[in-house]
């Protein structure tokens, strides 16, 4: 259910439109999950 979670939080801006890929947007956590260093950090011990 987590992973649901964040998978739909990580395509709402593909969903509005604003970006094609979600590790596109800039503040996105996506990035983490696709091995990229993001600007923010993820903390993923749940």
């Amino acid at each position: 259910m987590m992973i649901d979670r964040i998978n739909y939080i990580h395509n709402n801006p593909v969903k509005r439109g604003y970006i094609e890929d979600a590790t596109f947007w800039r503040y996105s956590s996506a990035r983490d999950y696709d091995g990229v260093e993001g600007l923010i950090d993820v903390e993923r011990g749940w």
